[in-house]
């Protein structure tokens, strides 16, 4: 799913709770991360729930490296934000990502007004963790 389809589907949704759900459902849609990537080094630190991240590189000619991430957490919430999060940046070159501002998308979904601050947190927390992972895949190259 694009970010542009839950985007719009979010605009559907009048109720916090409706979107909560959809949120949830998000989550649902993930690819699975496999058990032995449930490692302390693919853990995302500074969320209140435990999260975790991989990432694949690969070259795309005059697109540079494009990296894939696939995730889980162990809070369903969590893996909702996690699928919104891949959606804008998963299978984007890493000038892309790094390029990409998630504070308007965050504005417009309501995610910032309707999270906890330890959730606000977390996503903060995993936004970093996607642009350091493209920042890293750059300086690999340079």
């Amino acid at each position: 799913m694009t970010i542009d389809e839950i985007s719009d589907n979010f605009s559907l949704l009048d109720e916090w709770d409706d979107r909560y759900r959809y949120i949830i459902e998000l989550g649902r849609t993930l690819a699975p991360l496999p058990a032995e990537a449930h490692t302390d080094v693919n853990k995302v630190q500074g969320c209140s729930s435990q999260v975790w991240l991989t990432t694949s590189v690969r070259p795309n000619g005059a697109s540079g490296l494009v990296l894939t991430f696939v995730g889980d957490s162990d809070a369903h919430i969590v893996r909702g934000l996690i699928a919104i999060l891949f959606a804008l940046y998963s299978d984007k070159s890493a000038r892309d990502i790094l390029a990409i501002d998630p504070s308007e998308l965050f504005i417009r979904l309501g995610l910032r007004e309707h999270l906890s601050p330890q959730r606000s947190n977390g996503l903060k927390s995993m936004v970093a963790r996607i642009r350091g992972e493209a920042e890293a895949a750059l300086a690999a190259v340079s």
